[in-house]
C-alpha cells in the first residue's frame, strides 16, 4: 500500500493537449491583434459616406489616385533621368557559328599523305540500259535431299502414309457392292441389238381456224325451197276503251 503514492514520470504520448501546429504567431498587419514585439505603423481609417445630399456631388479624386514621384508642387522635376534599355539587335543577317559548329577531326592534316577514299553515290536518273542481274538474284541449289545436280548425294528415304487398303484397321464391311462398278455395255463388243424409240402423237396438218358445231345450225328457221304449212299466231288483249276504226265493205 505504501506503493500508491510513488510518483511516476508523465509520457508524451499520455498527453491530449493540442499539437504544433495549433499555434501561430500573432499578424503584424493591421492594429488588431498586432504582435506587440514588433513596431506598428500608424494606421487610419476612412469614414463613412454622409448622408447629406451635398456632399454626393464631390468630384475630388479618392484614395487610389496617382501621383507620380517626379512631380512637385511647382512642376515637374527637372534632374535629368535615365533608363537601361534592351540591346540593340545587330543589323547584321551573317550569324558566325559557334566554336562547336566546327568537326577538326574529320579533316585531315594539312602536308601528310592518307589512303584514297571512295564514295559510292545514287543510281543516276538514265534509262535503264545494263539488264545483268544483281548478285542477289542467283541461288545456289540445295544440298539436302537426293536431287543435287552436280553433288554426289546419300541415299533418301521418305516416309510413306498408312495405308487404309490390306492394313490392319481395314474395315471389311465398307467393300464396294455390285452397284458400285461401271459395266461395259454389252453394245461395245457383241452385235447391237434394233433400238426403238417411242415418238410423241403426231397430228394431220389441216387447217386451224374454229369451225362451228352442228349444233350451231337452225334447218328448221330454213323454207326458201321447200313448201311449208299454214302458221297462226295470236294476238295482242285490246283495251275496251280504245276506239276500234270501222272498215267498211266496198262493193264493185
Amino acid at each position: 500500500m505504501g506503493g500508491e503514492g510513488r510518483n511516476r514520470p508523465v509520457l508524451a504520448a499520455q498527453e491530449k493537449g493540442p499539437g504544433s501546429g495549433r499555434y501561430s504567431l500573432p499578424t503584424c498587419v493591421g492594429h488588431r491583434g498586432h504582435d506587440p514585439t514588433k513596431k506598428c505603423m500608424p494606421h487610419y481609417s476612412f469614414g463613412k459616406r454622409l448622408e447629406n445630399p451635398m456632399f454626393r456631388k464631390d468630384c475630388s479624386p479618392g484614395p487610389g489616385y496617382y501621383i507620380d514621384s517626379a512631380t512637385t508642387r511647382f512642376g515637374t522635376g527637372g534632374t535629368p533621368s535615365y533608363s537601361i534599355l534592351g540591346r540593340q539587335m545587330d543589323p547584321k543577317v551573317f550569324k558566325t557559328p559557334s566554336p562547336g559548329a566546327y568537326y577538326p577531326e574529320k579533316v585531315h592534316p594539312q602536308g601528310e599523305k592518307h589512303a584514297p577514299a571512295y564514295s559510292m553515290s545514287a543510281r543516276t536518273r538514265n534509262p535503264k540500259k545494263d539488264n545483268t542481274p544483281s548478285p542477289n538474284s542467283y541461288q545456289l541449289p540445295s544440298l539436302l535431299g537426293s536431287k543435287v545436280p552436280n553433288k554426289r548425294s546419300s541415299a533418301a528415304y521418305s516416309m510413306a502414309y498408312r495405308s487404309s487398303t490390306g492394313a490392319f484397321s481395314e474395315d471389311l464391311a465398307k467393300t464396294p457392292g455390285p452397284g458400285h462398278y461401271n459395266a461395259v455395255a454389252p453394245n461395245v463388243y457383241v452385235k447391237k441389238a434394233p433400238v426403238y424409240s417411242m415418238l410423241s402423237r403426231s397430228y394431220m396438218p389441216g387447217d386451224s381456224t374454229k369451225k362451228p358445231g352442228p349444233g350451231a345450225y337452225s334447218p328448221e328457221k330454213v323454207s326458201c325451197n321447200k313448201m311449208s304449212s299454214p302458221k297462226y299466231s295470236l294476238g295482242i288483249r285490246h283495251s275496251e276503251y280504245v276506239y276500234t276504226p270501222h272498215f267498211a265493205e266496198v262493193q264493185d
